[in-house]
């Protein structure tokens, strides 16, 4: 559990840090400013879309395709969720709901990527270690 922990903080905070340092390069081309409040919704959203791409091993039977589709419709969910408690304190409009399922799915999509490839990559040399160690026994 605490390596769990580790990890996830790990992913938590390398996604934090890509969101931060994206939408500071698109503040500064189109001139604009991010607010506290939006800055906060980014570590929420990163905590939770790290937290459910930290789940894959629930879908070990899956295939990789279905695994990638049924962890970005769960992780949709929570953080529509989230957008909607949040909304009852400062509503949304339909065009900012828009707005949130564009701009969350652009990022998410690079996030899984680059989380999937650290996973076929540790799996790869996971292989790469059982075989020698096969090998080794057998000699």
């Amino acid at each position: 559990m605490k390596n769990y922990l580790k990890t996830l903080s790990v992913y938590i905070t390398l996604s934090y840090t890509m969101v931060s340092v994206c939408g500071a390069v698109v503040n500064i081309i189109t001139g604009t400013t991010t607010g506290n409040a939006n800055v906060l919704i980014m570590f929420g959203l990163c905590v939770i879309a790290s937290f459910v791409l930290s789940l894959n091993r629930l879908f070990d039977r899956l295939s990789l395709l279905a695994m990638i589709i049924i962890q970005y419709i769960v992780v949709i969910a929570l953080c529509a969720g989230f957008m909607f408690i949040l909304s009852l304190f400062d509503p949304i409009s339909l065009k900012g709901w828009l707005e949130y399922f564009r701009s969350f799915t652009i990022p998410y999509i690079i996030i899984a990527a680059i989380y999937y490839w650290s996973i076929f990559h540790e799996t790869k040399k996971q292989n790469k270690l059982i075989s020698e160690i096969q090998e080794t026994h057998s000699l």
